[in-house]
């Protein structure tokens, strides 16, 4: 909750900062074109990240194994989709990071532990997990 107050307030500001200090550099007209461009060209490259996402998930299906990482990689890019429809450009360098499929897996190892990531992709497809029960005579 302190986090979402703080992201909103100090986002906007960081975000206004830039914006007069760019504006005083290439001027008011300039600064927001370059913000409407980095936001469409970020969102189309958004969306080929996210049909290069999906085939990797297909794939991986079609291998048995966990689409774990395509779905992590998919939640960066609706986040990176959404960095970049906001006006500013702080926003939009965090969203082209995560756009970036070398810095998102970056990104992704700081945040997520890989032992979890590689026991889930690496199951034998012709073994079956099960769990043992005692039975005893007397019970039934």
């Amino acid at each position: 909750m302190q986090f979402t107050i703080l992201f909103l307030i100090f986002v906007p500001l960081i975000e206004i900062y830039f914006m007069i200090k760019i504006g005083a550099v290439i001027g008011a007209f300039n600064t927001i074109l370059a913000t409407l461009l980095t936001a469409a060209a970020g969102l189309y490259f958004v969306k080929l990240q996210g049909i290069s996402t999906l085939y990797s998930a297909v794939n991986s299906l079609r291998n048995d194994q966990t689409p774990f990482k395509e779905i992590l990689s998919g939640f960066c890019l609706i986040i990176a989709a959404l960095f970049l429809i906001i006006p500013g450009f702080f926003t939009d360098t965090i969203g082209v990071l995560l756009l970036i499929p070398f810095t998102r897996n970056i990104i992704l190892k700081i945040f997520i532990n890989d032992e979890n990531l590689n026991k889930s992709n690496n199951r034998d497809v012709n073994t079956i997990e099960i769990e043992a029960e005692e039975i005893n005579e007397r019970d039934k």
